[in-house]
């Protein structure tokens, strides 16, 4: 098995099987980029975070308030995860305080927007929804109806940045 498609790993073979003819015939950089010739403008942290912002004002006005939204370097590397979301209570002064935090991988500041926004999309739902159960991905399908496809591409860009590094 071609290394790259650990991205795909757990998904059917109806799903895996293409995949793997697009990337053994070359073709996958070209697929890619024809199903998305555009990158967004989201590259400071001050733009991710009111890109994140806008969409939780959108779906989830009641949910905690977000402290920070983030491009982290080291997400991929460490945690072969693409966002995480954190949450942190302290006590201070007989008080709790909580923060909110969403991380989203370094190498999704090129990535095409629409994937850009299923990781937020994907991490804001854990304000809500900490488990990844059924609850939790009707909510993500909620703020983005194709998220589950969005999913498969975002593993799909994984691929795809690894094969352009290749050339």
């Amino acid at each position: 098995m071609n290394p790259s498609l650990r991205y795909i790993q757990g998904y059917p073979q109806h799903i895996i099987e293409p995949v793997t003819q697009l990337v053994e015939s070359g073709n996958l950089v070209q697929w890619f980029e024809q199903r998305y010739p555009q990158h967004h403008n989201i590259k400071s942290e001050k733009a991710l975070f009111d890109y994140a912002i806008a969409i939780k004002n959108r779906y989830m006005k009641k949910t905690a308030p977000l402290s920070k939204v983030v491009y982290d370097n080291k997400i991929h590397l460490i945690n072969h995860a693409l966002g995480l979301h954190t949450y942190v209570a302290k006590v201070h002064g007989g008080k709790i305080k909580t923060k909110n935090e969403i991380r989203i991988a370094s190498i999704f500041k090129q990535a095409p927007e629409p994937l850009l926004r299923m990781l937020v999309v994907h991490e804001l739902a854990h304000l809500k929804e900490k488990a990844h159960n059924k609850a939790f991905y009707q909510l993500c399908c909620h703020m983005q109806p194709d998220y589950h496809q969005l999913e498969l591409d975002a593993r799909l860009f994984m691929i795809y940045l690894e094969t352009v590094k290749q050339k």
